[in-house]
Order: C-alpha cells, then structure tokens, then sequence
C-alpha cells in the first residue's frame, strides 16, 4: 500500500525493547514507508544532545503532519510518545496503540480515549499478525 507510517516508542524513557521496535520497523517496511527509521536504531541512546530538542521537535511534527498514520508501541512508558499520540489525535491521523498487557496497564488518558485503537498482545509473532491487518 506504501502509506507513511509514524512509528512511535520509547527512546528517552528507556531502550529495553529496542530490538522489537527494529524488528517492527523492518516488518512494516516490508510493505510501507516508516519515516521514524531512527527509533530501530539499536545504537540510540537515551540520552540525546539537549541542544537537539528543538530539531527534534521540529521534524517529528513535521511528520507527524506528513503520515498517514501512527503506530505506537507503549509497553515502555514514554511521555513523548504521549505527546505524540495527542498531536496525531489533533490531526485527525489513524492512531494504533500496542502493549504487551502481562508488563504494563497503560494509562486511562489513553485507554480511555476511544480516538485511540488499543491492542494488547504478548508474542511479536501477535503484534506483527496485528499490524499487518492495519496495514491491509
């Protein structure tokens, strides 16, 4: 279909899971653009350059107005990725939430909004069989 995907996680709220955003962002490039490449980027710190933020900022909003939609992993919490998922809400962009449910219970600003598509899962196996429906 090659829509442009915002994919969001946690960068600065921590890396834990970083290898299954890679592996994500590998499975939704299969079929789509992901234009947030960098969050696989298993060399990213957490730590970013303070001097950077505004950059930061700057671009992902950019694409955030640029894509057709997000998909958000959330087990790690990340208040980015909250602001993220608000601004995409704003804009009126599709917005799909993933947590794996035995790790975490996401907090009810987002399970609570029924602008939001939140879906649990437990295997990688699960969530990429849920993304590719999204992206059908």
């Amino acid at each position: 279909m090659n829509q442009k995907v915002y994919f969001a996680a946690s960068i600065r709220g921590g890396r834990a899971d970083a290898q299954l955003y890679h592996d994500v962002i590998s499975f939704i490039k299969q079929t789509d653009t992901v234009l947030t490449e960098h969050i696989g980027d298993l060399s990213l710190s957490s730590f970013e350059q303070a001097e950077r933020d505004r950059n930061i900022y700057e671009q992902d909003t950019s694409w955030l107005k640029e894509c057709d939609l997000l998909i958000a992993e959330c087990t790690t919490p990340s208040i980015g990725v909250g602001y993220e998922l608000a601004f995409a809400e704003k804009l009126n962009k599709p917005c799909y939430v993933f947590y794996r449910r035995s790790q975490v219970h996401l907090s009810a600003m987002i399970t609570g909004d029924p602008y939001f598509h939140v879906i649990a899962y437990e295997t990688k196996e699960e969530l990429f069989e849920k993304i590719a429906e999204i992206l059908s």
